[in-house]
Parts: structure tokens; sequence; C-alpha cells
């Protein structure tokens, strides 16, 4: 696949599922759930936002980078196995690194190091 389709995928592949990610409302207080696409430097984000009574809620549960032909998973603050739903998706384990792991643990994800 030429670098310019790859990107062009993941790209595809990252916004179709953050999208069935973000139909998942919660079901308590006044909250939106934004997605944050930017295409540009290739950041992906999954956001909430309002409030829960008094209490304000902001907060980003999924973030999604892609660099270096790599999909970067930098935040997942959810029950879902993102990695796996990349592969399921026809993403190979060697093009995902599990970013919020540090450097030395990476290499018993399955996933990419870097």
């Amino acid at each position: 696949m030429a670098n310019l389709e790859k990107l062009q995928t993941y790209r595809t592949i990252i916004k179709q599922l953050l999208e069935e990610y973000a139909a998942y409302k919660p079901s308590y207080g006044d909250i939106e759930i934004q997605m944050i696409f930017d295409t540009e430097h290739d950041h992906y984000q999954v956001v909430a936002i309002g409030w829960n009574k008094k209490e304000r809620i902001y907060g980003c549960s999924i973030h999604l980078d892609i660099k270096d032909e790599k999909i970067w998973i930098q935040v997942n603050n959810t029950e879902l196995d993102i990695a796996q739903d990349l592969v399921e998706q026809g993403i190979p384990k060697e093009d995902i690194v599990i970013g919020f792991q540090p450097p030395y643990l990476r290499q018993y994800s399955g996933y990419a190091t870097v």
C-alpha cells in the first residue's frame, strides 16, 4: 500500500471508530460528546463536555495520533479495546503503538514499540 493511500485508509478507519465510540452517551448529566479530528496534523479525540448536577465534566476519553505511518493510542479512558478494534478493521499490529504505556513495557504488548 502506498504511503498516501495507507494514511488515508488509517484516517478513515480512525474516524469511523471514533464516530462509533462517540455514539455512547453518558446516562447521567447534561454531557455533550465531541469528536475532534485534526486531519492536517493527524490528531483525533473524543471529548466529554458538560455538567453532572453541580460538577463540571470535561475530559478526553480517547486520543489517537498518526505518526510515522503508525497509529498511536495516546489515551484510552474507556473499557473498549481500541487496539483490537483497529486490528479487526485491518490495521496490522506492527502499525499500532500503545503510547500510554512506558516505552520499556511496549515490547510485551504484542503491538509496535515505536
